[in-house]
C-alpha cells in the first residue's frame, strides 16, 4: 500500500520514488479526500545543488512589468519527472511561463500564490484550464477557493524537494511565506517566498484587506527574521530594479522593518498611499483563484 502525505486537510496517496517525507508527515487514512500525488511541471536563473545524489533545484525568477510581479519557477531535476511548482503566476504571463515549462521539459504540479493579490489577477486559473492535474494552492486564512488549503507548518512536496509553509499574516489576513527545506538533502542557502510581507528595502501596505501593521511587523520579525542570515530571499514585487536580497540584508538595511514596533506603525500609518487600480477586479477574481470568467466543468 502506497504512504498517504498529508498537506493540511488534504491526503495524497504518494509514491516513494516521488516524495520525500518523515514519518511524523504521514497520517492514518481518514474521511478525507485523497488525490494521487503525480510529480508534474515552470529573468534569473539559477541551479542549486546539494550534496551528491541529492535532489537538484531548477529555480528561475520571472517578471511581468505592468504589476511589477515577481513569479517563480521552481523544479526537481534530479527526479526523473522533473516535478516542479509555480508561486504568484500572473494571468498576462501564463503563455510565456508554460512555453518556459515545456522548454525545460518540466510537470507542473502545483500553481500557488502567496496571496490574494489587489494588483493583479493570478494565472493559476489558465495554468489549471491548460495542464491536466494541476492543483491551485493558498492558505486557509484567505478564505479564498482552491484545490488545496494550506496552514502554518504545512510541507508542500515536489519531488524530493520541499516548501515549508509559515504563515505571515499583516498585509494580508491570508498572507504566507513559502521557504525551501533546513534538511541536509535541500537546496542551501535557503530560500524564502515572502510574498507582499517583506520587500527588499520594503513591505507590503497594511490598510486594505484586513491589514495590520502590528501582524505585519509580528509576522516578519517572528517567522522571517529568525531564518538563517545568508537566507536568499524573493518578493513578489520589486519597483527599484531589485531581484533578490538576504535575511541578513533586510535585518539591517530595511528602512521600515529595521525600526522598532511603534516608529513602523507611525511609517505604515503615514504612507498615504492611493487606492490599488486594479483591486475592484484583481480581489473577486483572486478570491476564485483566477477563474471567474472560465466556463464551469
Amino acid at each position: 500500500m502506497l504512504p498517504l502525505l498529508r498537506i493540511n486537510r488534504c491526503f495524497f496517496v504518494c509514491s516513494s520514488s516521488s516524495l520525500s517525507f518523515s514519518p511524523s508527515e504521514v497520517r492514518p487514512f481518514s474521511k478525507f479526500l485523497i488525490h494521487r500525488l503525480m510529480p508534474r511541471s515552470g529573468t534569473m536563473a539559477a541551479r542549486l545543488s546539494t550534496a551528491a545524489g541529492s535532489p537538484k533545484l531548477l529555480f528561475r525568477q520571472l517578471f511581468e512589468k505592468e504589476s511589477s510581479t515577481y513569479t517563480y519557477l521552481l523544479a526537481d531535476v534530479g527526479h526523473p519527472e522533473k516535478p516542479a511548482l509555480i508561486v504568484d503566476p500572473v494571468d498576462r504571463t501564463v503563455d510565456r511561463d508554460l512555453s518556459l515549462v515545456k522548454d525545460l521539459g518540466l510537470k507542473v504540479i502545483y500553481a500557488m500564490n502567496t496571496h490574494v493579490h489587489a494588483d493583479h489577477i493570478t494565472g493559476t486559473g489558465l495554468i489549471k484550464s491548460r495542464v491536466s492535474g494541476v492543483k491551485s494552492v493558498i492558505s486557509t486564512a484567505s478564505n479564498a477557493k482552491a484545490d488545496i488549503l494550506v496552514e502554518h507548518g504545512d510541507k508542500i512536496y515536489f519531488g524530493n524537494l520541499f516548501l515549508e509553509v509559515r504563515a505571515t499574516p499583516g498585509h494580508t489576513l491570508g498572507c504566507l511565506t513559502y521557504v525551501t527545506g533546513d534538511e541536509p538533502d535541500q537546496p542551501h542557502p535557503r530560500m524564502a517566498f515572502t510574498g507582499d510581507a517583506l520587500l527588499i528595502r520594503g513591505c507590503g501596505r497594511t490598510d486594505f484587506q484586513g491589514g495590520s501593521s502590528h501582524k505585519l511587523y509580528e509576522s516578519v520579525h517572528s517567522q522571517i527574521f529568525t531564518l538563517p542570515k545568508d537566507t536568499l530571499l524573493y518578493p513578489a514585487h520589486d519597483y527599484n530594479g531589485f531581484t533578490v536580497s538576504t535575511i541578513e540584508e533586510e535585518m539591517l538595511y530595511n528602512p521600515r522593518l529595521s525600526k522598532d514596533e511603534d516608529t513602523f506603525k507611525t511609517i505604515m500609518e503615514n504612507l498615504s498611499l492611493p487606492y490599488p487600480k486594479m483591486i475592484d477586479a484583481a480581489v473577486p477574481a483572486n478570491l476564485v483563484c483566477g477563474m471567474q470568467d472560465l466556463p464551469a466543468n
